[in-house]
């Protein structure tokens, strides 16, 4: 293993002490600076948070991404500031773990993929359940050598909601218009639509249908809402995220002859191992007064590293492998760049009452 890749962190958002502890975590990363415009909060954050005295602290963004030693930055900031910093921090060939959702829209997104994709730096998305091993095995009952127990995807159903506090409903940076505009489609939403180009194999649907009379604060903003999505083979999902519902994180894929079912789907509920259940060619008694028993299976998929050091280590060994030679890994950008699509057109059809919207890839 080579150098690890040395990260600055920019701002010390709450978000920011989970991946700094799955820095610490991860065998090929370390925290080297903090960013922020407040010293003796980034001081407080780099004790806090039990990283190296000689953490550097840097009193403004600027100066973290002037910094020599930092290779990459992990940027928790609001979105409305992702364009900014995401395309200046590409520009100083910093490679860039940006928190979702990554833009307030697609072309803004487009212009940090460009900055990145001109200064061969890697982009990745703060998503954290993709890169835990429990993904990995989901994949491969859904698809590839075991792709004949779960057949062809017909539904997806994917709710992500928590019940939030008045504190968080007047001072938290999620409903505040000129700092994260897209409310709990953008914290919340995010997460369920990854889930469904997921399960879709990233094919992307054709149309989107927001569902009528979304739930708004004075401002405007989301508090909660949700959509269908529609493909041209008849492939329908459908998912709901919520700021004003109990803490649900339930996702429902059916094929022609499987289903797969988790209740964690964005945090597990043990950092050490997640679960799920899969069900192939299910049937009832023969007077339906039961199931046969080819009931559904629970599986356990144990980690050595929580979901969020897993993804740190994999963002790790993509910049060591550029640092050797190799090309930015394209996967990454692309999926985000998918993701921001469909919540754009979900946001597009939310704001004409409903109206399918077209999606465009």
């Amino acid at each position: 293993m080579g150098e690890p890749t040395r990260f600055g962190i920019m701002g010390c958002a709450g978000i920011a002490r989970k991946v700094s502890r799955a820095i610490k975590l991860s065998p090929n990363a370390t925290v080297v600076a903090i960013g922020s415009r407040n010293a003796e909060k980034a001081h407080r954050f780099i004790k806090d948070n039990g990283l190296p005295e000689n953490t550097q602290v840097h009193g403004s963004y600027e100066s973290l991404l002037d910094d020599p030693d930092v290779d990459a930055v992990h940027m928790p900031l609001p979105t409305s500031l992702h364009l900014r910093w995401g395309v200046a921090a590409a520009t100083k060939g910093k490679h860039i773990l940006l928190e979702k959702p990554t833009a307030l829209c697609v072309a803004e997104l487009d212009q940090i993929l460009q900055a990145c994709e001109v200064n061969n730096v890697q982009f990745m998305d703060g998503t954290m359940w993709m890169h835990h091993p429990r993904t990995a095995k989901m994949n491969e009952l859904l698809r590839q050598q075991h792709s004949d127990l779960f057949g062809q995807l017909r539904m997806v159903n994917s709710i992500a909601s928590f019940y939030a506090k008045p504190d968080f409903l007047h001072n938290n940076i999620r409903v505040m218009p000129d700092l994260d505009s897209l409310g709990a489609l953008g914290d919340l939403g995010w997460y369920c639509i990854r889930f469904i180009l997921w399960a879709a194999d990233y094919c992307l649907p054709t149309t989107a249908v927001a569902f009528p009379n979304p739930v708004k604060n004075e401002a405007g903003l989301l508090l909660s809402c949700g959509a269908s999505l529609h493909w041209e083979n008849g492939t329908v999902a459908t998912f709901h995220c919520s700021f004003l519902a109990h803490r649900t994180f339930e996702v429902a894929v059916v094929g022609s002859k499987g289903t797969l079912t988790l209740s964690d789907f964005v945090n597990p509920f043990d950092e050490n191992s997640a679960r799920f259940t899969f069900a192939s060619e299910s049937s009832f008694k023969e007077l339906v007064d039961g199931w046969k028993p080819s009931l559904p299976t629970n599986h356990v998929v144990s980690t050595e590293l929580p979901q969020e050091a897993c993804m740190i280590s994999e963002f790790s060994r993509l910049v060591g492998a550029i640092k050797d030679g190799s090309k930015p890994e394209k996967k990454w950008p692309s999926i985000s760049r998918k993701n921001q699509i469909v919540m754009d057109a979900v946001k597009d059809s939310i704001d004409k009452e409903s109206k399918p919207v077209e999606i465009v890839g």
